[in-house]
């Protein structure tokens, strides 16, 4: 009887453990649009990155995610320059949200206007997540980015790439989540329009 008291106490623990832990991050969710006829022109240009405006996250918060664009982007020809040397621009948008995993919550809508995507929309930020089966804060870190011809605005592309991680992560942090998605979003540059496509990450 002593023996199997033992056990079932040593057990109440693990079980518990079970039940708390935490989803992993990942993986990246990525969609890219390339305007018609515009692939030519993608690639092998002095780039000036700036903020999109109404990104929701602005001045500091943003360095490493426009930082982490530059140097994707210069594997693939791009050479980063004052705004007026560049041939092209690329308008960098951020958006970050902390949600709670209570199981007792229903699904969760977090967004920035509801918009849907699609070449020349840009590119909405809305997204649906159902928290029910989590467990602990989740940190949802969302960026969007445009490259446009400097001299008429046109938008030659633009790619979305959305990071779910818990907030305890190193994924959670600015300068990790601004790597992983600027990453996911240029592999394979320009990527096929409009498909979506998810890219893991290392926890």
């Amino acid at each position: 009887m002593k023996a199997r008291a033992l056990i079932a106490t040593l057990a109440a623990p693990l079980a518990l453990a079970a039940c708390t832990t935490t989803q992993p991050a990942g993986p990246i969710e990525v969609t890219r649009f390339t305007a018609e006829n515009s692939r030519a022109q993608l690639g092998d240009a002095q780039l000036f990155v700036e903020t999109a405006p109404g990104s929701p996250e602005q001045g500091l918060a943003l360095t490493p995610y426009k930082a982490a664009v530059a140097r994707e982007l210069t594997r693939y020809g791009y050479s980063e320059s004052a705004r007026a040397g560049a041939g092209q621009t690329a308008r960098v948008s951020v958006e970050r949200a902390t949600i709670s995993g209570d199981g007792r919550r229903g699904p969760v809508t977090v967004g920035a206007g509801g918009r849907t995507g699609g070449y020349g929309s840009g590119v909405g930020l809305g997204v649906g997540i159902n928290l029910g089966g989590g467990s602990g804060e989740r940190v949802l870190t969302r960026m969007e980015v445009s490259l446009r011809d400097s001299d008429s605005g046109e938008v030659l592309w633009e790619g979305r790439a959305r990071l779910d991680a818990p907030a305890k992560s190193r994924l959670a942090r600015n300068d990790a989540a601004a790597q992983a998605l600027a990453n996911a979003l240029f592999s394979g540059f320009p990527g096929n329009s409009g498909e979506t496509i998810e890219v893991e990450v290392n926890p």
